[in-house]
């Protein structure tokens, strides 16, 4: 499937406005659920790392460094996407599966249109725009949200997270954390849309397709999780 995608565009402008379509579906449609989960992740490691660190011998702004890192590294790019490929994937699924059942896409291949290229590749494309984005975004916010419970709870001052957040920052920890995200747009686009775009049967088939893409989605993200981590760290 992936394979058939690569050929020349029938029409530029109907794969541009397709490509910016998905791009505002996937974006924009997710931004709000991104926003929620990575405050709570980032409220939630602050106040439990706190929680852990009970020695007098620990500096407080090891919290902040705690939080950065665990956020950068696996939070943000991991947590997120797997949220995303329920979200973004069931509904790639389910419409590449209804276009299936009705015979559009037969219909599309009939007057000569590429189907895969013009139905699939768009939503592949767009994910590996917006998903790294989406990802940053989550990182940036999960960190303020736990600056914001660190400082309302108690636990440390917003001075002394700050200090915390400039210590021993490695920067190849963002770098990875971009290799994840574009690991792992790419896998939230492709397994749904093979699964809807292959489906036979009705209402209830597109269901299961539904339902299978997501759950190999998430498996497969922790899976390419734990190899890039064993490659790259």
């Amino acid at each position: 499937m992936l394979r058939s995608m690569f050929t020349k565009p029938e029409n530029f402008k109907m794969y541009w406005k397709e490509f910016m379509h998905q791009c505002v579906e996937i974006g924009v449609g997710s931004l709000p659920i991104v926003i929620i989960i990575s405050l709570f992740l980032g409220a939630v490691t602050t106040v439990q790392t706190a929680y852990q660190l009970v020695s007098p011998l620990v500096p407080q702004s090891t919290i902040a460094q705690i939080v950065r890192d665990s956020v950068i590294l696996e939070l943000s790019p991991t947590v997120v996407c797997i949220v995303l490929a329920g979200v973004v994937g069931s509904k790639i699924a389910s419409e590449l599966g209804n276009m299936r059942s009705t015979e559009q896409i037969d219909a599309l291949e009939i007057m000569g249109i590429n189907t895969r290229s013009y139905l699939v590749a768009p939503k592949i494309v767009g994910a590996l725009v917006v998903v790294p984005c989406l990802v940053v975004v989550s990182a940036v916010l999960a960190i303020w949200g736990g600056r914001m419970a660190g400082s309302l709870s108690g636990i440390l001052s917003t001075e002394i997270f700050d200090n915390g957040l400039r210590q021993n920052l490695t920067p190849f920890n963002i770098t990875f954390a971009l290799y994840k995200a574009y690991t792992f747009a790419f896998i939230i686009s492709s397994i749904p849309a093979y699964y809807g775009y292959h489906v036979k049967g009705g209402a209830l088939e597109i269901g299961r397709a539904s339902t299978t893409a997501v759950v190999v989605s998430c498996i497969v993200i922790l899976f390419a999780d734990y190899i890039l981590a064993a490659l790259f760290l």
